[in-house]
């Protein structure tokens, strides 16, 4: 691999992580399935006049609804521990010596998959649960809804990691009359406790692919824990944000998905995008 090139991989992310070579990656951020057990499906609409139509809207006008589009996956697995955990050995080999890895999961599995990297980095390597929250979608009616999904923060070594203090953004204070004037001008550090919406229906950065994630989340992780330059890894890519928030801070990267559609999906988002290297199912 040329210093300077980004990669793209279709294909089972098992055998690919098992080819690049140890110690090679300074930082890795990964968003699995969830395994919830559901097809995870994102449609792309488009609501035409049509005096015959679906919908009433401006005006009382009659309009119908055209479906684009649709982007799924099966987020199911029988054992979801035996499906992750050589990955995880893998990404802990890949790792350089003062690398990190944010495995990025929700309130279902976060406790088990906790367990299983525990074993994997060793619990002292283990630095934080961050908590992404969120105020947007449906809510639950026979329980608390939950808003929030978990980024287990880990290091290859708690002794000597790379950690950019001073290059995350800051925050306001939530009340910044307790802390006077010049540090409410210059805000906070985050805390472990993010709360940032999720990427909305008509915001620009929408691709259509389902559980996209926003770039600002990557960019916060990336500013933290790696330096301009780095190599960072995803292998399981979805629509690319990790991709976009190196493009956009000056990092190189390495993306791996087994669905076709991500792949449609980091295409359009990349085009025009000249140092990345698309490598398909049986090139690699």
């Amino acid at each position: 691999m040329t210093a300077l090139t980004n990669r793209v991989y279709l294909g089972d992310n098992l055998p690919i992580l098992r080819r690049l070579p140890d110690a090679s990656v300074d930082l890795i951020y990964i968003d699995p399935p969830f395994n919830t057990g559901k097809v995870q499906a994102r449609k792309r609409l488009k609501t035409v006049r049509d005096e015959a139509g679906d919908r009433v809207g401006f005006g009382e006008n009659s309009y119908r609804t055209e479906v684009l589009s649709e982007q799924a996956y099966a987020d199911a697995f029988s054992d979801y521990e035996a499906f992750l955990l050589p990955r995880m050995q893998e990404a802990y080999r890949l790792l350089t010596a003062r690398g990190s890895l944010y495995f990025h999961i929700d309130y279902r599995e976060v406790h088990y998959c906790k367990i299983m990297l525990d074993r994997v980095f060793g619990r002292e390597n283990f630095l934080n649960e961050i908590i992404w929250a969120y105020d947007f979608g449906g809510r639950a009616k026979d329980k608390w809804p939950a808003k929030h999904d978990n980024i287990l923060f880990y290091v290859k070594n708690a002794g000597d990691y790379v950690f950019n203090r001073e290059a995350i953004d800051r925050e306001p204070y939530m009340a910044p009359g307790l802390v006077g004037k010049e540090k409410a001008e210059r805000g906070k550090l985050p805390t472990d406790t993010w709360w940032h919406t999720i990427v909305g229906t008509n915001s620009r950065e929408k691709t259509g692919y389902p559980t996209q994630k926003p770039v600002a989340i990557l960019e916060r992780i990336l500013k933290a824990s790696s330096n301009p330059g780095d190599l960072v890894l995803d292998f399981f890519a979805g629509s690319g944000t990790t991709g976009q928030a190196c493009l956009n801070l000056g990092r190189r990267f390495i993306l791996i998905d087994n669905n076709p559609q991500a792949l449609e999906a980091m295409r359009a988002r990349f085009e025009g995008v000249a140092d990345i290297e698309w490598i398909s199912e049986g090139e690699w």
